[in-house]
């Protein structure tokens, strides 16, 4: 039986290479970097892991306009509630009170 190769992708905010289970891929539409959980979003993609160092890091580097080559500003707000509501999730999981 042959080996399945696992697709790796690299963050957008800290470049770190993870497997695409560990990246949320995000979008441009409409002028917003909204998040792709399920991957179903046509057109180019860019990958990040879902913790806020690695967004707000990607917000200071222009990574976001880059990757998804787009001129003038996007808007993080979908996807800043998104790693929010995602953070708070794991911490209930981990019987953290956020």
């Amino acid at each position: 039986m042959a080996d399945r190769v696992v697709p790796v992708r690299t963050c957008v905010g800290c470049r770190q290479r993870s497997s695409i289970s560990e990246l949320l891929r995000v979008v441009a539409v409409s002028g917003q970097v909204v998040p792709d959980p399920q991957r179903r979003y046509a057109g180019r993609g860019a990958s990040l892991h879902p913790r806020p160092e690695c967004l707000a890091r990607a917000e200071r580097r222009g990574a976001f306009r880059r990757a998804l080559r787009v001129t003038g500003d996007l808007s993080t707000e979908a996807l800043h509630s998104f790693v929010a509501d995602r953070l708070g999730q794991h911490h209930e999981q981990d019987g953290y009170a956020p």
